[in-house]
């Protein structure tokens, strides 16, 4: 009933962030356009020596967008575009590098995470091969522009896309789907439709299918054909998403291409400066790894975000 179950791993994106890294996995690189996903906290403020240690400097994309969603806490995204955009809860912030971005993610506000906790969740999108080099963007939805489901013990938020009959203006560059999913004990509920490569990643509880029961930190990754009936073991939350493939891309560290030759050229635009960094935080940022793997080798735990 499923074609591959993939364990997160533990990877850190600062001195003080440690996630759990799904994607990209060795054995299945991508979900639909879905290249990279990981999943960060709960993070206690008072486990963090100082909260400027949860900090993601400065860093470069191409070729892909990223989708920043969190859970719970606040975060600040500043970009080479010159946006400034207060990261929420229940929030969508969609950035699309195409030919070159640069952003930070700092943690602020040490009021937004008094008596709760950070946790979110980082997507990468590869752009098709026409959208690579595109001019970059930054859009913010917030929850109240995206539609929801809530009925009998489940309760959805489509994040973009579309699944189940839902639909939304989250600007995206191909077919895809991404869902916030949250499930009472012993709901059962199936798969959508509408795309041919689709998975779950529990964030919270444990999913039965077949008897078989999956928990948090695992990405259970279903073929075309498969439609299983699935059911909430306990109280869950999980996102679910998928889309159409987009064929062979390479990656290494934060870069996305359909061609090495131009992760190469972004190696370089970085490091000779080429790629802008934010406007209003462009005092430090993160030096281009010095990694002599090859696009496409399995990406070592570097700070991607």
């Amino acid at each position: 009933m499923l074609d591959m179950v993939i364990e997160a791993r533990k990877a850190s994106i600062s001195t003080a962030m440690e996630v759990r890294r799904i994607l990209p996995f060795r054995k299945k690189r991508m979900v639909g356009p879905f290249i990279f996903m990981d999943h960060a906290g709960p993070v206690q403020l008072a486990a963090a020596p100082s909260i400027t240690d949860m900090d993601v400097l400065p860093h470069p994309h191409i070729g892909l967008s990223t989708v920043t969603y969190l859970f719970n806490g606040e975060v600040m995204h500043r970009d080479s575009l010159g946006v400034e955009q207060i990261i929420k809860p229940g929030a969508v912030n969609w950035m699309t590098a195409g030919k070159g971005i640069s952003h930070s993610e700092r943690f602020e506000n040490p009021a937004a995470l008094a008596g709760t906790s950070l946790e979110m969740l980082q997507t990468w999108v590869a752009l098709p091969e026409k959208y690579e080099e595109i001019d970059p963007a930054f859009n913010n939805y917030q929850p109240g522009q995206l539609p929801e489901y809530d009925d009998k013990g489940i309760w959805m938020r489509l994040i973009a896309g579309n699944a189940y009959g839902l639909k939304n203006d989250v600007k995206t560059h191909s077919p895809l789907f991404y869902l916030h999913v949250k499930l009472d004990k012993g709901t059962m509920f199936g798969l959508p439709r509408e795309h041919s490569e689709r998975a779950i990643y529990i964030a919270q509880g444990t999913l039965e299918i077949s008897g078989r029961k999956y928990g948090k930190g695992q990405m259970l990754v279903f073929g075309e054909d498969n439609d299983p009936g699935i059911r909430a073991y306990e109280d869950s939350v999980i996102m679910m998403l998928g889309g159409e493939p987009l064929g062979e891309r390479y990656i290494w560290w934060n870069f996305v291409s359909s061609r090495k030759e131009r992760i190469e050229q972004a190696k370089a635009d970085w490091q000779e400066g080429r790629i802008k960094l934010p406007p209003t935080d462009d005092q430090e940022f993160v030096e281009l790894p010095q990694d002599r793997s090859r696009p496409s080798d399995p990406p070592s735990p570097q700070a991607l975000s």
